[in-house]
């Protein structure tokens, strides 16, 4: 009963869906409004209303909830908003793909990086991809998990590098650990703590702190430190992931910042920055990749994971 439900809705789908209803479907999700989703698409509020009506046909669901404010969409509303945006996004991908093969280039890949895999392992991987497919056009996002991810399932990123997300969205995708790397804390060369060797963390706590944000793994295992710490609260932190920021910031002051090794490791061998003698309590962590369980990877997308996976290993 359900695999012939499931096949007649499919075979509906695959004769009967249009792309403008997947564009209007989108919209309305957008708009909250069906008005002014059909406003925005050049056609009537009935002609938008009707065909709203089709897809809850063609699908045997309810995609809005109408209120007097608008439409709510339903849990199997935001699932097939979310497979449409998927569907344009992979178009989209497509037309760019196709446009950078015409222009003579090797394709296109977009990669959303963490602060963990920006500074080593990301400009390796390209170095080695490049030589290999000298006109490969890539796209670099920089942000944390939770602008990333929503990103690479509605197929705006092809793959995410950096400190492996520990939940969410586990059936819809797929991680490879690259390697382990734990947090270091850091200061200024000039700060109090930098030349003492076996700081207790008493000794740190009167300063004050550079912390990745509160929606991030890291900053999850800090919080849970200083509550073990007799509730311990900072006097004052500032949330941050950009490391331009949080390195100057650390030259100019006495702050303690909480790193990823891979990515303070040059300046604090170049002798920028200091690793204050402490150790972090937060233990190892896996840094890899992720990206879609569709095998929606292109030529271009396998190619760079591949020389992710190379990159790693020539630490």
């Amino acid at each position: 009963m359900i695999i012939a439900k499931h096949s007649r809705i499919v075979d509906r789908a695959l004769t009967r869906l249009k792309l403008r209803q997947l564009r209007l479907l989108v919209a309305v999700g957008n708009h909250g409004s069906i008005q002014n989703a059909a406003r925005e698409l050049g056609i009537s509020q009935p002609a938008a209303t009707k065909m709203i009506q089709d897809l809850e046909i063609d699908f045997e669901v309810t995609l809005f909830t109408r209120t007097n404010r608008g439409v709510i969409p339903t849990v199997f509303g935001d699932t097939l908003i979310r497979h449409g945006k998927l569907i344009f996004a992979q178009v989209s991908n497509a037309a760019q793909e196709l446009d950078d093969l015409n222009d003579g280039n090797s394709g296109r890949v977009v990669v959303g990086t963490l602060l963990a895999a920006s500074t080593k392992l990301l400009p390796a991987a390209i170095a080695m991809v490049l030589r290999e497919r000298p006109k490969l056009a890539i796209k670099i996002v920089e942000g944390t998990n939770e602008i990333l991810m929503p990103a690479l399932l509605s197929g705006e990123i092809d793959l995410v590098v950096g400190r492996l997300p520990s939940h969410r969205h586990r059936d819809k995708l797929k991680q490879e650990k690259l390697f382990d790397d734990c947090v270091t804390a850091v200061v200024g060369n000039k700060h109090p703590l930098a030349q003492h060797k076996a700081v207790p963390f008493d000794q740190i706590k009167p300063f004050g702190w550079i912390l990745p944000p509160p929606e991030t793994t890291m900053r999850r295992q800090i919080d849970q430190f200083f509550i073990s710490q007799d509730q311990y609260s900072p006097p004052f932190a500032i949330e941050s992931v950009s490391y331009l920021a949080n390195r100057a910031m650390l030259q100019t002051s006495d702050w303690i910042g909480l790193m990823p090794a891979e990515v303070v490791q040059q300046d604090v061998e170049n002798g920028y920055l200091t690793a204050l003698d402490w150790e972090v309590p937060l233990g190892q962590s896996p840094i890899g990749l992720t990206y879609r369980r569709d095998n929606s990877l292109s030529p271009a997308g396998q190619a760079f994971k591949d020389a992710l996976h190379r990159a790693a290993l020539d630490r």
